[in-house]
């Protein structure tokens, strides 16, 4: 469990907190959204439980061990795994292998070889093993990032507007990849401002002005989605339709269904 209290945050050089207070616990094996406006401090938020940016105020805990303990300093980078919105400010090398084996260090080359392959096969990139990452689109250049993390064997992983750049079909690809690995008993925290990744998520949870100001269960959508037009943010034109079915009295519970699931029942 990640567990985040009292936690403040501002950037050096402003008056301005980004993250003011905020208290927050993410449970094993959840998909967390976090959405809201630009500049409301998610993805601040998500560089602090990364240990990107070094936290002063308030406290964040990773499996109980708190995040300011220097010497547990590897093992909580061991859990944590990160990818960030624009693939390419990522990529080191050019060769696929090299890329995902980089952080591996210290290990022996059969098993960097079998994590190599085992994170390609996670995210449906094998068949571009020997490929030009460079040479790859843009949806399949996030794939690999998401196979780089996944390669170091990380308990959770935050994905920070990971499809914001990709195309529709990169989109569904992703959004795949993130319900099998839930599946597979990962905790992902998805920082988006894309509606359709609400529909994803166990629970989304909405900042605004660095406070956490509303979280809604997968369950609780339809009925509250007045709720989140309300903080500025765009419903998913599933979700939408749904609404409407229920005012007409067809009550359908998220809870109950994949996208796809819900796409075919409608």
């Amino acid at each position: 469990m990640i567990k985040i209290e009292n936690v403040s945050f501002q950037y050096r050089g402003t008056d301005t907190k980004v993250l003011d207070n905020l208290n927050l616990e993410i449970q094993e094996g959840e998909i967390i959204a976090i959405v809201g406006k630009n500049g409301c401090g998610k993805s601040t938020l998500g560089k602090l439980i990364a240990g990107i940016l070094p936290l002063k105020q308030g406290s964040i805990t990773i499996d109980e061990i708190d995040s300011k303990n220097k010497k547990k300093e590897q093992e909580i980078r061991n859990k944590i795994g990160i990818v960030f919105q624009n693939p390419e400010n990522q990529i080191v090398f050019s060769n696929i292998k090299d890329e995902i084996s980089f952080a591996l260090k210290g290990l022996s080359r059969e098993e960097i070889n079998n994590r190599v392959q085992q994170a390609l096969e996670k995210v449906d990139m094998l068949q571009v093993k020997e490929q030009d990452l460079y040479n790859l689109s843009l949806g399949q250049k996030q794939r690999v990032m998401i196979a780089e993390i996944l390669a170091k064997n990380p308990k959770y992983i935050i994905l920070d507007e990971p499809t914001t750049m990709i195309d529709s079909l990169g989109k569904d690809k992703i959004y795949q990849i993130i319900k099998s690995l839930k599946q597979q008993g990962y905790t992902l925290i998805c920082i988006t401002n894309l509606a359709d990744e609400i529909l994803l998520a166990d629970r989304t949870l909405i900042l605004e002005n660095g406070r956490l100001v509303t979280e809604i269960k997968k369950e609780e959508l339809v009925e509250r989605a007045k709720e989140i037009e309300e903080h500025g943010i765009k419903l998913p034109t599933l979700l939408e339709i749904l609404c409407k079915l229920n005012e007409k009295g067809k009550k359908i519970n998220l809870q109950d269904y994949t996208v796809e699931e819900l796409v075919e029942k409608l």
